[in-house]
């Protein structure tokens, strides 16, 4: 049977420890989104370290309480860069999230995404179609490799991914975490549903991105599965806040980082959400 309680505490303890400890968390991420990133782990408690380079990335892997990386507008030295990032974080067991932004176009990314499959990252975080089309890249259950990725956009329902992300998940030992209008967020043998955020999110650029860096910072500081739905909580308590006191998508933006930094611990742990067994 699911305590849903001691989740809601182990999500406290994980806002409380970041707050605490302000942890480091390296980033190589969307060249279009590197400030809203870098802002949203400031307001939410981390340090955020941005890079491109790959020993800088390396120095990162081992250094950093976490690491995020993104693949969104590929640099060419990004081909040496994230593999080796990504192999430095395996080798030293540092906590990584990957985010499979726009997963099937283009060769670099389809190589580069093949080659993550080894290195195991701790939390995948994208929409529904791009799990759908990482699954079918590994060649998992509930994969199809020509899902329908639209660019940044999921085209596919988060319900549709339930069986692409639980197959993720059990592949990588960590979790994954599908956003939508309902994030899904499962380690393979719990599925959790987090309740809220706005429809500002879709105006803005970066939401996503920086998303998937604020589940580093959590996962500094607690388990794949609990950080990433500490980071789904606070993103959507925030949003709704947010939406509700701006009239469109430039303000939200400004006020979405403020209502992120005032959130309490215990105003994130209690934002709705259901947990079942898969």
């Amino acid at each position: 049977m699911i305590n849903k309680k001691i989740i809601e505490n182990q999500i406290l303890q994980a806002v409380e420890m970041v707050k605490k400890t302000n942890p480091m968390v390296g980033s190589i991420t969307n060249s279009v989104t590197i400030n809203l990133v870098a802002n949203a782990q400031l307001a939410v408690g981390g340090a955020a370290a941005m890079v491109y380079l790959p020993d800088e990335g390396e120095f990162l892997a081992r250094a950093s309480g976490a690491t995020y990386i993104n693949v969104g507008t590929l640099l060419p030295i990004y081909e040496e860069t994230l593999p080796r990032t990504a192999k430095a974080l395996y080798e030293a067991e540092k906590p990584w999230v990957l985010d499979p932004v726009a997963v099937g176009i283009g060769e670099l990314r389809t190589k580069l995404l093949m080659q993550f499959k080894e290195y195991k990252p701790s939390v995948i975080k994208g929409n529904a179609s791009e799990i759908i089309a990482l699954a079918g890249l590994w060649n998992l259950e509930g994969g199809i490799e020509e899902s329908k990725v639209r660019g940044v956009d999921s085209t596919d329902a988060v319900s549709s991914a339930r069986t692409a992300a639980v197959a993720l998940a059990k592949c990588t030992g960590g979790a994954v975490f599908v956003s939508g209008e309902t994030d899904l967020i499962t380690d393979g043998s719990l599925v959790a549903f987090s309740h809220g955020g706005s429809h500002f999110f879709e105006k803005i650029t970066g939401a996503g991105c920086s998303l998937g860096g604020v589940v580093a910072v959590y996962l500094s500081a607690a388990s794949p599965f609990i950080a990433a739905l500490t980071a789904a909580a606070v993103y959507n308590l925030a949003g709704k806040r947010a939406e509700d006191k701006v009239e469109g998508p430039g303000h939200f933006q400004s006020q979405f980082l403020d209502e992120l930094y005032k959130a309490t611990a215990e105003e994130i742990a209690y934002n709705k959400f259901e947990i079942e067994e898969e």
